[in-house]
């Protein structure tokens, strides 16, 4: 399967380039943007099919987070040596029991449109994501705040949330008790900005035009055209312009990774993320080729409200008997077998190794205690099992993904998977909705802290679609929130994943991965943000 996608995409590749000559395409003809200016200095970025909306307090998907890491600025960030980076704000201090976080904002710091960036414009997102109705996935990772799950409940008023504006250029957080990694969270969409002179209920439209999508970043919101692209500006009155040197970056939508690899290779686009594996072989020696690696978990939601997956006997088959190293021979070389959820490649804070090596692993394939299990399970050898659904995004990794696991399934353990190929948006929906048997997952961590991947399986979690009720879980999670002792603190959260992976078996973990990204060897100070292993474009600037 891998050979015939890589000849697939080397014939694609070929004729594409033919097509176009060897200069490259005119970025602006006949895609509906602007003429370019003279020397004006723009990059072009791939990015996946458009899903969800440009709203920090809406829904959280692709389209979000590539806008993002160019046009907002959270209060702070850490940088790749791991300190502090300083953006919306110039520096905070901290009570004695760490439930009071003081952030005092850059006084000089303006909207693109001139208008002054405020306290009231966190206050202002924070507020709307804990409206169930903005479907915002990340309102948990709010509820360290006093007040914010029980508002998120419909158990207390908005006005009661341990957040407050002090002043114009100071918000203060008061937490149900102390958080460890509260820090780390504030690179969370629910924890930036939204201005308060636009920003209102989500899906009313305003985060996509122009005229009332201001930016606080380095680049603002200059057009947007649905499902084909949209354009960010240099934002001349960021509180860093001087460090910003590109004056423009296009982001173009494709439906698929090999779209994407054409139109890098037509001169079309700049920068094409997230390849197909295949890309390393035909750009092997290249310097566009530039392989990182991605602080992500591909796995599997069955849903626990769905016979027979409700039963753990039946998770755990399925989890032993699927053969992961066979499974990533197939999808390709960027993968590698994982049977933990936390990242492969999460760094340990403390030890500087991955924090997954710091505990055995949960558990390890056995394709007889699989068959022996679901005989247990009343399944022997797979008789009388319910045909399963297995809801996935139509793109290629996944496709090839899901038809491996079909194969293995029916001849590892004789059950039947029908799958359901479906647009990322559906998928999501569907998702988000309990409305599948099985769902293809993935979760790239959103900040350096393992939480972000064990909060997802709570019982409160915004992102636990199918159905995790767990006390025991919920309660280790909860003791690793305060616990100041670095050691013991990693021996809680081990032990959680332990419980949901290893036990219980919540979740299908499948690889993990590498990115195979295109980037024009000119293009420089294109950086990696260190709690996702994405691309940040920021500070980029094109070789003279």
């Amino acid at each position: 399967m891998k050979k015939i996608i890589c000849m697939i995409l080397s014939v694609a590749l070929c004729g594409t380039f033919v097509l176009s000559g060897c200069g490259k395409q005119d970025k602006n003809g006949g895609d509906g943007t602007a003429d370019k200016k003279e020397n004006e200095k723009e990059i072009v970025v791939a990015t996946n099919s458009e899903t969800g909306g440009l709203d920090p307090a809406g829904m959280i998907a692709l389209t979000y987070l590539a806008y993002s890491v160019s046009a907002l600025d959270e209060l702070l960030t850490y940088n790749e040596a791991g300190e502090i980076e300083y953006r919306a704000a110039e520096s905070y201090e901290v009570n004695d029991d760490s439930t009071v976080w003081t952030f005092h904002l850059r006084k000089d710091a303006e909207w693109s449109d001139g208008t002054p960036v405020t306290a009231d414009d966190f206050i202002n997102t924070m507020v709307r994501s804990l409206d169930p109705k903005s479907g915002n996935g990340y309102a948990n990772y709010l509820y360290p705040i006093k007040n914010a799950e029980a508002i998120y409940n419909g158990e207390a008023d908005a006005d009661s949330l341990g957040v407050k504006a002090v002043d114009d250029n100071t918000l203060e957080f008061t937490l149900e008790k102390p958080c460890v990694y509260f820090l780390d969270l504030l690179r969370l969409p629910v924890y930036t900005p939204s201005c308060v002179k636009y920003a209102d209920e989500v899906g009313s439209g305003w985060d996509k035009d122009p005229k009332t999508s201001v930016a606080n970043g380095p680049f603002y919101l200059d057009e947007y055209v649905p499902e084909q692209y949209f354009v960010l500006k240099k934002n001349e009155k960021y509180w860093n312009a001087d460090k910003v040197k590109l004056d423009k970056i296009t982001y173009r939508f494709f439906d698929d990774q090999q779209s994407m690899a054409s139109a890098y290779e037509t001169g079309e686009v700049d920068v094409a993320p997230a390849l197909l594996s295949s890309v390393m072989e035909l750009y092997e020696g290249k310097d566009d080729l530039v392989i990182t690696d991605t602080i992500a978990t591909r796995y599997i939601y069955p849903n626990l409200n769905v016979k027979p997956l409700d039963d753990v006997r039946v998770r755990k088959a399925i989890n032993l008997g699927i053969n992961r190293e066979e499974l990533c021979s197939m999808v390709g070389a960027d993968t590698e077998p994982t049977v933990n959820f936390i990242a492969k490649y999460m760094k340990d804070k403390q030890s500087g190794g991955y924090f997954v090596d710091g505990a055995e692993p949960p558990f390890e394939e056995n394709l007889e205690e699989a068959k022996k299990l679901l005989a247990e399970a009343g399944y022997p050898d797979g008789k009388g099992f319910p045909k399963l659904t297995y809801n996935y995004p139509s793109l290629e990794m996944d496709s090839d993904t899901a038809q491996v696991l079909q194969e293995q399934l029916k001849k590892n353990l004789n059950i039947d998977i029908e799958l359901n190929a479906q647009e990322l948006q559906v998928n999501y929906t569907e998702r988000k909705a309990g409305n599948f048997d099985l769902c293809r997952m993935n979760w790239t961590a959103d900040f350096a802290d393992p939480y972000t991947y064990l909060s997802m399986l709570l019982s409160n979690g915004t992102y636990n679609c199918s159905g995790i009720r767990d006390e025991k879980y919920d309660a280790l999670v909860e003791q690793s929130d305060t616990e100041k002792d670095p050691v013991k603190r990693a021996e809680l959260m081990h032990q959680a994943e332990q419980l949901a992976v290893g036990e219980e078996f919540y979740i299908i973990p499948l690889y993990s991965m590498k990115s195979c990204n295109l980037i024009r060897p000119e293009i420089k100070g294109i950086t990696q943000i260190p709690a996702t292993g994405a691309l940040e474009y920021r500070y980029a600037e094109l070789e003279e």
